[in-house]
């Protein structure tokens, strides 16, 4: 099973859910011979809870994934918190819900939840935690204490940060890892159809609960690849998304 464990459902946190602009990406993803994703979109997103409210509306929702365009999507959620990081959350529809519904408080900057308690949530909703982007200059994880680093099931390789830092942040990342004990997992970070592929997990077998996903990467039960084509994929998509922001100014 080919998996993308980081990607967002739109291009900007400011406008809504559009299901047309998701089927279009879940397209290119297959196209890019994915399987599966884990939709991870901002939690203080526009109207967060209009994503999963639209996709019960179109989709089948079959245990612990919906199908669209053929792609599983699992559900999920990219955190921001208090010590600047971004923590990724994969679980069912139910448990990504409800952990949302309580961080109702904390969505603006300078409110954020500390990583700790977080963390507590989503041990106890059986959520998958992800270090998203650990090296990332404006939201860094590395400089976080080991013993709450080691509570996430495993870091992030940032398809957009292999791109803007260069390939040597491949080293950077496992290097972290190792210190910490955890694996590392593939997330292209896209907000663009373009992205997909730039990055990627072959996971050993097809995972269709968050149980299985989780146990196959605490397992090591995968290889990520990076495409040789990273570079091509995330400029393009960067372009576009670009030009998606400049014609919204002018409207």
């Amino acid at each position: 099973m080919r998996i993308d464990l980081h990607t967002h459902a739109k291009w900007s946190k400011s406008i809504g859910f559009s299901y047309d602009y998701f089927r279009n990406m879940m397209k290119e993803a297959g196209k890019n011979q994915l399987d599966a994703i884990a939709l991870t979109e901002h939690f203080n997103t526009h109207r967060f809870y209009d994503i999963y409210d639209i996709l019960d509306r179109h989709c089948e929702y079959v245990g612990g994934y919906y199908i669209v365009e053929g792609i599983k999507v699992f559900p999920g959620m990219e955190v921001d918190v208090d010590e600047l990081g971004h923590i990724l959350l994969i679980g069912t529809r139910e448990s990504i819900v409800r952990v949302r519904s309580r961080l109702e408080g904390y969505t603006t900057e300078g409110n954020y939840i500390e990583m700790d308690p977080l963390l507590d949530l989503s041990d106890e909703h059986g959520c998958i935690s992800i270090g998203a982007h650990p090296f990332r200059e404006l939201n860094p994880l590395y400089h976080m204490k080991r013993e709450v680093l080691k509570r996430l099931d495993a870091f992030d390789l940032n398809g957009r940060d292999l791109h803007h830092y260069g390939l040597d942040m491949e080293g950077k990342v496992n290097a972290l890892a190792e210190l910490i004990g955890l694996p590392v997992i593939a997330g292209s970070d896209t907000h663009q159809p373009l992205q997909f592929g730039s990055v990627y997990n072959q996971f050993e077998q097809s995972c269709d609960t968050i149980d299985q996903l989780r146990n196959a990467i605490r397992l090591g039960a995968y290889d990520y690849h990076i495409s040789q084509h990273l570079h091509s994929k995330v400029n393009s998509a960067e372009v576009e998304q670009a030009q998606y922001k400049k014609n919204l100014i002018r409207i």
